[in-house]
C-alpha cells in the first residue's frame, strides 16, 4: 500500500479544507513547491496535488504552480481539480503529470472517460467523491443521484484502472476513514483503490491496508503532526511484511 501525501493549492497555496468547505480553509505553507520537495525527501513515492481554484470554477487554475512542482521533484505527480475536457487534460499532462484524476467528468460524460482511457490508458485516474454514499461533482459542491459502487463498477468497464475514494463527510476532519467504504470498494474487483478523507493515525492506515486498498492519500495528519511520513510509510511496510 502506497501512502501518498497530498498538496492541496488555493491561491497559490498549500492549504486543507474541511470536509470539502471552501469556507472552511487553513492554510499550511505559502509554497507548496517546498512542501513537495520536503515530502519527496521524507520518502514519498508520488504526491497527490489538488487545484482547489480549478476544481471549483471547472477549469484548471494553478497551473504554474503545478509545472513548479513537477520541475522541483523527480516523484511521480498525479493531479486533479478542473480536469473536465480532453483540452484541460492534455495540457495537464504537458506539464509533466504522470496521472491525472477526474471526478466530475465521470459523472457527467462517461464517454469523455471512455476516449482519455483509450488514449493515455492507466494515466487516467477517476476521483469518486462521496457524501453519505452518493458521488459529489463540481468541486464536491453538488451531489448526483449516483450510487458510489455502481460509479466504480461502471467506470471498471469504461477500463479504469485507478480509483480515488473519498469519504468528503470524513475529509479534513482526523475523525478516521471510512474503512468500510473502502473494503466494500476493493470487493467490486474492479480498478484499484486508494483511500483518501479523515486518516488521523497510524493504526488508520492499517486499517485501510488491511481492506486491499492499494494506497492512501494523507493530508491533515501530516501537516498537522498526528505522525510523520516516514512513520506512515514503515506502517505501510509493515503491512507487506505480514502479507
Amino acid at each position: 500500500m502506497q501512502i501518498i501525501p497530498a498538496i492541496d493549492i488555493k491561491d497559490g497555496r498549500c492549504v486543507r479544507l474541511f470536509q470539502g468547505d471552501y469556507d472552511q480553509i487553513t492554510v499550511f505553507d505559502h509554497d507548496p513547491v517546498a512542501v513537495a520537495r520536503k515530502w519527496q525527501r521524507l520518502g514519498a513515492e508520488r504526491i497527490h496535488v489538488v487545484d482547489l481554484d480549478g476544481a471549483k470554477v471547472g477549469r484548471p487554475v494553478n497551473a504554474q504552480v503545478v509545472f513548479a512542482i513537477v520541475r522541483a521533484i523527480s516523484i511521480p505527480v498525479q493531479l486533479g481539480g478542473g480536469l473536465r475536457d480532453q483540452a484541460a487534460v492534455d495540457a495537464a499532462l504537458n506539464l509533466g503529470v504522470e496521472r491525472v484524476v477526474l471526478g466530475t467528468a465521470a459523472v457527467r460524460d462517461p464517454q469523455l472517460i471512455s476516449r482519455l482511457v483509450q488514449h493515455y490508458a492507466a494515466r487516467i485516474v477517476v476521483g469518486v467523491d462521496a457524501r453519505d454514499g452518493w458521488v459529489a461533482a463540481q468541486g464536491w459542491t453538488e451531489t448526483s443521484q449516483i450510487k458510489t459502487d455502481d460509479l466504480v463498477r461502471r467506470m471498471g468497464v469504461l477500463g479504469v484502472r485507478t480509483i480515488i475514494y473519498t469519504d468528503i463527510g470524513r475529509d479534513g476532519t482526523l475523525t478516521g476513514p471510512d474503512v468500510k467504504g473502502v473494503a466494500e470498494l476493493v470487493q467490486v474487483n474492479g480498478p484499484d483503490i486508494i483511500a483518501s478523507g479523515g486518516v488521523a493515525n497510524l493504526d488508520d492506515l492499517v486499517a485501510l491496508g488491511k481492506t486491499g486498498a492499494a494506497g492512501v492519500i494523507v493530508g491533515k495528519a501530516l501537516y498537522t503532526g498526528a505522525f510523520d511520513l516516514p512513520q506512515a510509510i514503515d506502517a505501510a511496510k509493515g503491512l507487506r511484511a505480514e502479507a
